[in-house]
């Protein structure tokens, strides 16, 4: 199998930002007025009914409508707005849209009020409870492998935020076990691989998969197992008694999270200061 070492990085991935706060986060972005906000939605779910003790805060870009920002708060979820950050100019010809926007994921660094963070894509779902990995030791920085077995997947990863990382990350790097983020895919290009029952994350981003929008005519959905991985999302989402109870609570740590925000150019600053302080990267 040939893997790239830290693809899927925003999977699920720990950082340690040193900065002399005790709190801990799960983190994801959303960007846009579509329907990605279902994911978001369903996964602060998944981690209420897994019993997790840390907040899920959303990176959001400035073009997520208030009526999606009140649907993520409703559920529980501290909102952060973040600036875009564009890739260099030579490059973004070479990229495909949706890559150049990751790059404003980039913009989580800039969250120091949390002392470590497990970012989870907006098209993931936890099956388990998985908070030890906050417990991890400090230092590194944790990621699952990917699979780039397709020459069109090679095209398409190359220029974006995962090969800087890659880079910024390469000595600091830890790889975490396939269960922290189950990659659709691997279904059937590494089925030996793979044990569902010891699934704790699952990555539904295999064309076709987004269980919002399945209809199981891409190729490869018509499995079972995939069909019923979406059920098994869905039965998340549509349980009202996962439902965020109190917004109080989230509203404060917003307001606490707003008075801790960093300057819009603190992204390469911060990331700057840190190199002469220390050798080492301000992630783990």
């Amino acid at each position: 199998m040939a893997a790239q070492f830290a693809s899927e990085i925003f999977s699920l991935k720990m950082s340690s930002l040193n900065c002399g706060y005790s709190k801990r986060a799960y983190v994801t972005f959303l960007a846009g007025s579509g329907d990605y906000v279902k994911g978001v939605v369903g996964l602060a779910k998944g981690l209420r009914k897994v019993k997790s003790l840390y907040p899920l805060v959303v990176a959001v870009l400035p073009d997520v409508p208030e009526d999606h920002r009140l649907q993520l708060r409703n559920q529980g979820c501290i909102v952060r707005e973040i600036e875009p950050i564009n890739p260099p100019e030579n490059q973004v010809q070479f990229a495909m849209a949706y890559y150049v926007l990751n790059y404003s994921k980039l913009r989580i660094w800039e969250f120091e009020e949390y002392s470590k963070m497990v970012y989870l894509d907006a098209d993931i779902q936890v099956f388990d409870n998985i908070d030890h990995l906050f417990d991890m030791p400090d230092g590194y920085f944790y990621a699952v492998m990917d699979c780039f077995c397709e020459k069109d997947m090679e095209s398409h990863a190359a220029i974006q935020d995962r090969d800087f990382l890659n880079m910024y990350f390469q000595k600091m790097y830890k790889p975490i076990p396939l269960v922290y983020n189950l990659v659709l895919a691997m279904l059937w290009r590494h089925p030996e691989n793979v044990d569902l029952d010891r699934v704790k994350v699952v990555h539904y981003c295999a064309a076709g998969s987004k269980p919002w929008r399945f209809t199981g005519k891409e190729e490869n959905m018509e499995r079972e197992d995939i069909k019923k991985l979406v059920n098994k999302w869905w039965e998340i989402y549509n349980d009202e008694s996962l439902d965020f109870k109190s917004s109080k609570r989230i509203a404060e740590a917003e307001n606490k999270s707003k008075l801790q925000q960093i300057t819009p150019n603190a992204l390469s600053g911060s990331i700057s200061k840190r190199a002469k302080a220390s050798p080492a990267p301000p992630a783990a």
